[in-house]
């Protein structure tokens, strides 16, 4: 199989398995395409089709990784997107909610604050508010 054809279907199987389920939000994959469909498309093999689907940290970890960056830019459309995909892959609920508590000593706890409340708000479109203790 040529290499190209070998990194789009990881890209789709990786971004499957991201962003298959759980609430719906627009990539921001479909902004990308809507300027440049050739760049967009370079973009997403590159991230989902190469990155995302490196083996030295499982795909639960890679988007506790994210979602940490993400807070503490409080990027939140991305944090919503990528929470959402943290739970697809099976991160602990209760991890996730340490990952942006540990904000506060890096980002500052306006940053806590809002990265905890976009974290609700994808549990509550998902039916999976509140957190079982």
């Amino acid at each position: 199989m040529p290499e190209k054809e070998e990194i789009r279907m990881r890209t789709q199987e990786t971004a499957k398995k991201l962003f298959g389920k759980g609430i719906k939000v627009d990539p921001p994959y479909l902004t990308w395409k809507a300027f440049d469909k050739e760049l967009a498309n370079d973009f997403s093999m590159f991230i989902t089709g190469n990155l995302y689907s490196r083996k030295v940290l499982t795909l639960a970890e890679r988007q506790m990784v994210a979602c940490a960056m993400l807070g503490a830019l409080r990027a939140r459309d991305e944090l919503k997107l990528h929470v959402n995909a943290a739970l697809n892959v099976g991160c602990d609920p209760r991890k996730l909610t340490e990952v942006f508590f540990q904000l506060a000593t890096y980002a500052g706890m306006p940053a806590v604050n809002e990265a905890l409340n976009v974290y609700r708000e994808v549990l509550k479109e998902r039916g999976e508010w509140p957190i079982p203790s």
